[in-house]
């Protein structure tokens, strides 16, 4: 029975880490905790161990090591039980370390020169071709020639040291790979499986990318291209399950935001604005009354859910009927006519 084993890619900038080994399901016998470098040349990381230690393995909770990367790339970690049937649940942190930055440092980093975007390239596995590179702004595959990408990889050798961009791709059926966000060099996906890509994630994070932006086209099969702009950026087809045909990737420096105007209550012409509000199941309407109305306090106002009425104009308005009915009667008795009966 083979030991149970979960293993991740986690991209890092260039600097200084803390990884630890935080916590453990089993705190009896946890599991083996082992860090090496996933796609950079082993020459661009170094572990600070322990005199003892010849490896950099973390072995209980509580545990840690220095990591330096002197160039961004993927650290690999490995989780592997320490018995068969054991548990591989354990948290890894990687915090990083740093000393501040010098005035000198923070006057260089002000007054550097804007990143060179023309050396961002794509490489792409295209099914039936092999690994495509293409420039920013060029299609890998694409609407004249649409082809099945499988996976990408992202080269920007004059990316901004204080930018991280981050990418992960979903394959069309459960893979290794599928879903795990990788740094620039790294590749994301697969090779010769003729397993095309289904949906796609890139961001970008960082004070070097301030006023940069993605702008990516994505072509799905049997579906128009798509294009999104901005420093995130998930996209996939109608229903999820699309292969993905045509990718178009560059960066661009972001237009300066503009704040929206104020909000007022009158147009450009200075003529006030009028509101409309709609009430579900129920329309107000506000009615100018006659100039002759004189209305009463709230008290003495009644409603049956669409008119209100006064009581006071009901009361005179009965008193006045009787009243009626009671001369007509006179006018009738005096002139011998029977009269009708009053109620």
């Amino acid at each position: 029975m083979e030991r149970t084993t979960q293993r991740q890619t986690i991209a890092v900038n260039r600097g200084l880490f803390l990884v630890r080994y935080a916590a453990a399901e089993d705190n009896v016998r946890p599991p083996i905790v082992t860090l090496a470098p996933a796609s950079a040349p082993s020459e661009n990381f170094d572990f600070l161990l322990h005199p003892d230690h010849h490896e950099a393995v973390l072995w209980q909770p509580d545990s840690c090591l220095i990591m330096r990367t002197f160039e961004p790339g993927n650290l690999s970690v490995e989780v592997k039980a320490s018995y068969d049937g054991g548990s591989a649940a354990a948290t890894v942190r990687i915090e990083p370390l740093t000393q501040g930055r010098s005035p000198v440092t923070a006057k260089t980093a002000n007054t550097s020169k804007a990143p060179r975007l023309d050396s961002f390239r794509i490489l792409g596995h295209v099914t039936g071709l092999g690994d495509q590179e293409v420039s920013a702004d060029h299609w890998l595959a694409g609407p004249s020639a649409p082809s099945r990408i499988e996976g990408i990889s992202i080269k920007w050798p004059d990316k901004p040291p204080d930018l991280d961009i981050r990418y992960a791709v979903k394959t069309a059926k459960p893979q290794p790979t599928s879903g795990i966000a990788v740094g620039v060099g790294a590749f994301s996906g697969t090779r010769g499986k003729t397993m095309p890509i289904v949906a796609l994630f890139l961001e970008m994070s960082g004070s070097g990318g301030e006023n940069l932006q993605f702008v990516a086209d994505a072509l799905f099969l049997g579906a128009p291209t798509k294009r999104i702009i901005g420093k995130r950026i998930v996209v996939s087809g109608p229903t999820g399950r699309e292969p993905l045909v045509g990718l178009r990737i560059s960066v661009s420096i972001a237009a300066a935001k503009q704040k929206a105007p104020a909000k007022t209550s009158k147009d450009q012409s200075g003529e006030p604005t009028h509101e409309i509000r709609v009430f579900h199941n129920r329309l107000k309407v506000d009615v100018e009354r006659p100039t002759d109305f004189r209305a009463n306090s709230a008290k003495h106002l009644r409603s049956n859910g669409n008119v209100k009425v006064e009581r006071d104009q009901v009361v005179i308005g009965k008193q006045q009927q009787r009243a009626d009915q009671i001369s007509s009667a006179k006018k009738q008795v005096a002139s011998g006519l029977p009269s009708n009966e009053m109620r």
